[in-house]
């Protein structure tokens, strides 16, 4: 009956992507009526600390966008990457990287993206090389950023609890995840500099110049955000943000910082990312004079509501077939997990593809991995793993890469699963989850 009842758990988390969203958050919520109302599982605690994480971060990211900071950022970016256009195949994967870690989202990859094409294609470069690893890498990064949801979901579970992690904090997972995931990145951006024909090389292309309004319309694009002049308060936002980044580590490094009361234990890390992001959007909000109004129109605060909500949905289902079958599930697989605890990464990379949320991934499979007795360092080593959904192309930020890249080198392949995300993503996972386990073995 239980492997009954997990192949409909899966069967809706399938359902649900169909529709992508807001739509996988509701269509797991029927699964989880069916579940208590059915099945008569009794229901676990909805995801509140990681919703309110995703809330505050989102929240502050927004009022940055809104007071002009992330167009400020990506005017940076930009001067970077057309001061180097030769080696747009590492600068652009490690540009969308840096956003992503400051960001805790990925989704400021539609502003950018478009610049890196351009540049590209000025530069007689196979767009592809570029474009498929920096959308990739801007989804790798989140398991590097203090405020990504996915880092909050091992932050607010029990993994500090585990036997060996009582003293781990945030700079201590960054210290595995950051290096882990930058190695990666520079790892599919290695295989990406030699990926394919070159541009005026590749068949596709040439048949494609043929057309003259094609041509015409390759020579005269140019994609560019340096003419925008912006106001001394978009800066100024975005160095209250990274201000506001800058006190959240250094409080997870202090301990002290942190307890408040004799004799009080420190308070936890995700409450800490809850009031910063909260109370220095409020700041940015003063200080920049940002217009209320336009906040909620922006996309870093839509992507990150359809992220809440969809998380709400799967983790609350996921939690109540869980912990409903812990007892069997664990005996199952606990002997195979303690006897090759690499073999959990299988669970969450096939999970990821499901769900398309590594936040989601992680809220489903931490509690897993505690009940089954996982080392805690093989938990953190391998958090890169949650990020799997480049498998299927059918992620928003790669469907978007697809379509800014036109001169068609960027693709979806005849079968499918032979798209331009594919090698870049496995190759940046397993390096990520390599060098992860690593550093986790010695540090943690």
């Amino acid at each position: 009956m239980l492997i009954a009842e997990f192949v409909f758990l899966l069967l809706m988390l399938y359902l649900g992507s169909r529709y992508g969203g807001i739509g996988l958050g509701v269509v797991s919520g029927v699964g989880l009526l069916v579940e208590v109302f059915v099945l008569r599982m009794p229901p676990a605690s909805p995801p509140i600390d990681v919703m309110l994480i995703i809330l505050a971060v989102v929240t502050c990211a927004s009022i940055l966008e809104a007071a002009g900071g992330l167009k400020y950022m990506l005017q940076i970016a930009e001067r970077i990457l057309r001061r180097n256009p030769r080696h747009i195949t590492f600068l652009g994967p490690l540009v969308t990287f840096s956003m992503s870690v400051m960001l805790g989202t990925g989704h400021a990859v539609y502003s950018i993206m478009p610049i890196i094409g351009d540049i590209a294609v000025k530069n007689k470069i196979r767009p592809e090389r570029p474009m498929a690893c920096a959308s990739v890498a801007s989804q790798l990064a989140l398991t590097g950023s203090p405020i990504a949801a996915v880092v909050a979901v091992y932050l607010g579970q029990d993994v500090l609890q585990l036997p060996g992690l009582e003293n781990l904090n945030l700079l201590h997972i960054l210290c595995v995840t950051f290096p882990a995931v930058l190695c990666g990145t520079l790892a599919m951006a290695l295989y990406s500099n030699f990926r394919g024909k070159e541009l005026y090389e590749d068949p596709g292309f040439l048949k494609r110049l043929e057309d003259p309004n094609f041509k015409a319309q390759l020579e005269q694009s140019s994609k560019t955000m340096l003419d925008e002049k912006l106001p001394f308060s978009a800066k100024l936002s975005v160095y209250l943000f990274l201000l506001a980044l800058a006190v959240i580590v250094l409080v997870a490094m202090v301990p002290e910082l942190r307890t408040v009361g004799v004799g009080s234990k420190p308070i936890g890390m995700g409450i800490i990312i809850q009031m910063m992001m909260l109370g220095f959007g409020g700041i940015i909000l003063i200080s920049c004079k940002t217009p209320v109004k336009i906040i909620p129109n922006g996309v870093v605060f839509k992507s990150g509501m359809v992220a809440c909500i969809a998380i709400f949905g799967i983790a609350w289902m996921s939690d109540t077939y869980f912990k409903f079958a812990m007892p069997e599930f664990k005996a199952a697989i606990t002997e195979m997990v303690q006897q090759y605890p690499w073999t959990f990464v299988f669970a969450l990379f096939a999970v990821s593809v499901v769900v398309n949320s590594q936040a989601a991934t992680a809220k489903i499979l931490v509690p897993v991995a505690l009940g089954i007795g996982l080392p805690g360092y093989v938990l953190i080593g391998l958090m890169p793993a949650t990020y799997a959904y480049f498998f299927i192309p059918n992620y928003p930020s790669d469907i978007a890469t697809v379509n800014f890249d036109i001169t068609g080198t960027t693709k979806i392949g005849r079968y499918y699963f032979n798209h331009s995300f594919m090698v870049p993503g496995l190759i940046g996972v397993t390096v990520a989850c390599t060098v992860g386990l690593s550093l986790a073995r010695i540090l943690i």
